[in-house]
């Protein structure tokens, strides 16, 4: 067996990881790689002994915690029956026909038929595309803009990652593709003017937005993407009637409602869905991470009626429908996700999420609202986050180079406890396992404490607050 020395040289001298700064890692700069060994319940182990509390479940994705052995149980049993065949030309199998009745029961808006991939970036790929095909088989060839917002997340493929309202995922690759735009980001905090309410902020927003498409040709706008909260973009839920106003702008010029739900799906927010909690009705829905909690890749493009029925009409003009993936809907894959989604009901984790989140967010607001680097506690669901800004009273923030968010990570990450530096702004993210219980909770937000006034400390000593 490979000692862990070994296993660090290999990792550094042939992958290529994502987000990772690749001069100081071949260098040996940034330490070695964390080899993660193994998981049970809400922690993980690396190859040193070291445990962490994963506060961030992975990637927002392992919903059901780790070590769950009835998973690892239902793959067990799909890989020994049939590993593997194609969904091309009607070929299906139990397990994913049972899944994908499951969805189309469960799925928010009136969803009709799912397609699968293997990532929320293929899935919105597939949005896009299944916007076009929509709008070409109804005779508008023009309407094809998709519309996204600053700081939303929706992958990094190409259009998927141009639909991305972040600039960082652009700079160097050539995105964002032409036809994609992006109008603000549902942040009151940061974007209301003085003395502005939700509500005033909200509609402000859906005016732009009615601007925008105005202004473009609503002959040309197809699709608005969006996440029901902002995840990647600072873990940021939606001001008081958001939704309401932005849908009646879409309602107004015909265009479709892709809900991006990969991190808000199956329970995240403390409803099945966050397009439920919101009360949005979306035409297209994207669903990865929380379907399968990580433990397969899986990803799902829900399609639905309004959008369905044109292409099943048009089916004998056109032909079959050519578009697919060698692993759509994948035996496997589909089977991880059925026990996933079995754990999901029987220990009713979104019920769970709901109120274990709700004593998640008093705590934080308890024990970081008063800290004088604090300037907003914010979150939904088993979803949160606290910014830290320089002066709390006029909302200046700290010198980039400073690093204040990585840097409270970083000393959260020495006492025993992984969240996330979240990206523009600095930010202290969470979310956890649904499973985590009040106890643990309580754990997170003492060592997240503990880690901020440890920084805090430094800051004061650098003469930076």
């Amino acid at each position: 067996m490979n000692d862990i020395k070994t296993i660090a040289e290999k990792d550094r001298g042939n992958v290529l990881h994502p987000f990772t700064q690749l001069k100081e890692y071949a260098a040996g700069k940034i330490g070695d790689p964390t080899i993660v060994t193994g998981g049970k319940g809400i922690r993980i182990e690396d190859a040193k002994g070291h445990s962490y509390i994963d506060g961030f479940a992975g990637l927002y994705c392992v919903n059901i915690g780790y070590g769950r052995t009835e998973v690892a149980e239902a793959i067990a049993r799909q890989a020994y029956k049939l590993a593997y065949y194609h969904t091309y030309a009607a070929h299906t199998t139990d397990e994913l026909a049972i899944l994908s009745d499951r969805l189309v029961r469960m799925a928010p808006g009136k969803p009709s038929k799912v397609f699968y991939g293997l990532s929320g970036s293929d899935a919105n790929e597939t949005q896009a595309k299944l916007v076009w095909y929509y709008n070409n088989l109804r005779g508008h060839s023009k309407k094809k803009k998709i519309i996204s917002r600053e700081r939303g997340y929706h992958g990094c493929s190409v259009v998927s990652g141009s639909m991305t309202g972040m600039s960082f995922y652009h700079d160097h690759m050539d995105l964002p593709f032409p036809g994609i735009l992006h109008t603000g980001a549902p942040h009151h905090y940061w974007g209301a003017e003085l003395g502005e309410t939700e509500e005033a902020f909200s509609r402000r927003r859906a005016a732009e937005l009615e601007e925008m498409i105005v202004r473009e040709g609503p002959e040309t706008i197809g699709a608005f993407i969006a996440e029901p909260v902002l995840g990647t973009g600072g873990i940021t839920p939606p001001p008081d009637g958001y939704w309401r106003e932005i849908q009646a702008v879409l309602r107004r010029y015909d265009v479709l409602l892709i809900a991006d739900e990969v991190i808000c799906g199956f329970g995240r927010t403390g409803a099945e869905f966050g397009s439920t909690l919101y009360g949005m009705e979306p035409d297209l829905v994207t669903v990865a991470k929380g379907l399968t909690s990580g433990y397969m890749p899986l990803s799902a493009a829900i399609v639905g009626e309004r959008v369905y029925s044109v292409m099943e009409e048009a089916a004998d003009r056109v032909g079959a429908f050519s578009h697919g993936y060698t692993y759509s809907g994948h035996p496997i894959a589909a089977a991880a996700a059925n026990a996933v989604l079995d754990i999901v009901e029987k220990e009713q984790l979104s019920e769970r999420a709901r109120t274990v989140g709700a004593h998640f967010l008093k705590r934080l607001k308890e024990r970081f609202a008063q800290l004088e680097i604090v300037g907003e506690v914010r979150g939904v669901g088993l979803l949160g986050a606290v910014e830290f800004v320089a002066d709390r009273h006029t909302k200046r923030r700290f010198d980039p180079q400073l690093k204040v968010g990585a840097r409270i990570s970083k000393a959260a990450r020495d006492r025993g406890l992984i969240a996330r530096a979240m990206p523009h702004g600095d930010i202290l993210g969470f979310a956890p396992p649904l499973i985590v219980s009040e106890y643990e909770v309580d754990e997170i937000v003492e060592l997240a404490y503990l880690a901020t006034k440890q920084v805090m400390d430094e800051l004061t000593e650098e003469s930076a607050i």
